[in-house]
């Protein structure tokens, strides 16, 4: 499948959401290893997105 500029932004978007909501969760102490997991994998997709979407926007 291949991504259109829309679709990655889209995904983006619910990204930032979600990276902001996990973040909120954290507690400022002792953060729990599965919600640490989560934001980690949520912003290294985001990283990833970014990537690909700064390459269509260049083209």
């Amino acid at each position: 499948m291949q991504d259109n500029i829309d679709d990655i932004k889209k995904r983006m978007e619910a990204l930032e959401i979600l990276i902001r909501e996990t973040k909120a969760r954290l507690p400022a102490h002792s953060a729990k290893p599965p919600v640490m997991m989560a934001l980690l994998d949520y912003e290294d997709e985001y990283d990833a997105l970014l990537g690909k979407y700064n390459q269509l926007k260049n083209k």
